[in-house]
């Protein structure tokens, strides 16, 4: 069964069941057990609680989290509200700045396999994931984080990002089909489908296989990184407008290079770039859809919390609202 991930809105008590709704979809694509649907159900039926009781509203995003056969559901609430004035304070059954039992954040983190919040004045954004079996700590996540939606007006996404992991190695894909829309949604899904058949190849040999692949859809921009933890390097390769950023530990933010064309259609030499990867280290991939003037030197403290949050925050606040848009963060050397 397709997985499909949803942008909900929430501005009414009645989209607190359409996201519960939204979310239960995704739950039985991916053919999770009731036990682990249940947490799903209370964790997205919380947020979107909040979002209504405590900012006046947002938007959640629902999508799968994990990487090969560990797959759960991903929910990332975004809000430009007030902030909270205490995460630690919010986290406590009982605490509470609106009247009400104040339980919603910490039955949100109960119910969660992976938790983690940022607050500011510019608004707040809450990421859980629920996966199957995670009771068994042997078996490990990859750590990363994304949120990829249609353009407005569409209901097929034009953006598609993929991981594959093995040991030390992750490999990264991230895809916008030209222009937005069904014709757009095929491109990328052809370019993931061979990603993942070749997922364990070089990959200037994927982009060629994609380049390929693409030649009877409209093509598309592909980025490709292939990240080795045990040698602390990135591979990157890349054609078309895929933004990708490399945020180091020390505040560095180097941003990688990407060769001009279009794949399936007119693509140069392939050239694959290698660039330092240090533990600590945030990789940020994303479409045109989302703008580029960002840093995360400009949100205290985000550069140390989980991909999933560090994705959201960057697509609430740099979304640019025309087009498909998609942004993927991974970290280096972490597990959940």
């Amino acid at each position: 069964m397709e997985v499909t991930a949803a942008l909900v809105p929430v501005g009414a008590p009645t989209d607190v069941a359409e996201a519960r709704r939204r979310a239960a979809d995704i739950a039985r694509a991916l053919e999770l057990d009731d036990v682990t649907g249940g947490r799903v159900a209370i964790a997205v039926t919380e947020v979107a609680t909040n979002l209504l009781k405590h900012a006046g509203g947002g938007q959640i995003f629902l999508g799968v989290a994990g990487a090969n056969d560990q797959r759960g559901v991903q929910v990332i609430a975004m809000d430009r509200g007030g902030g909270m004035p205490s995460i630690a304070q919010s986290l406590i059954d009982g605490f509470s700045t609106a009247g009400s039992p104040g339980t919603g954040l910490g039955a949100i983190k109960r119910s969660s396999d992976s938790f983690d919040v940022y607050s500011s004045a510019a608004g707040t954004v809450v990421a859980a994931s629920i996966f199957p079996g995670r009771e068994d700590p042997a078996t490990p996540l990859v750590l990363i984080g994304a949120v990829s939606v249609p353009a407005p007006g569409e209901f097929e996404c034009g953006d598609a990002w993929a991981v594959w992991t093995a040991g030390g190695l992750t490999s990264v894909l991230v895809v916008d089909g030209l222009g937005h829309g069904h014709e757009a949604a095929l491109a990328a899904t052809v370019a993931v489908d061979m990603f993942r058949r070749h997922a364990e190849r070089p990959a200037a040999d994927v982009l060629a296989l994609v380049h390929d692949a693409l030649k009877k859809t409209r093509g598309a921009a592909v980025a490709l990184a292939e990240l080795d933890q045990r040698h602390e390097r990135l591979q990157y390769c890349a054609v078309g407008n895929i933004s990708a950023v490399v945020a180091r530990p020390d505040g560095d933010e180097q941003h990688l290079v990407t060769s001009p064309g279009i794949v399936g259609h007119t693509m140069r030499r392939l050239q694959t770039f290698s660039y330092a990867w240090p533990r600590g280290s945030l990789l940020v991939m994303h479409s045109d859809g989302v703008g580029t003037r960002w840093s995360l030197g400009r949100y205290a403290g985000l550069r140390q919390c989980r991909p999933d949050v560090v994705a959201g925050v960057l697509f609430r606040d740099h979304k640019r609202g025309v087009d498909d848009a998609t942004a993927v963060v991974i970290r280096h050397g972490e597990v959940a």
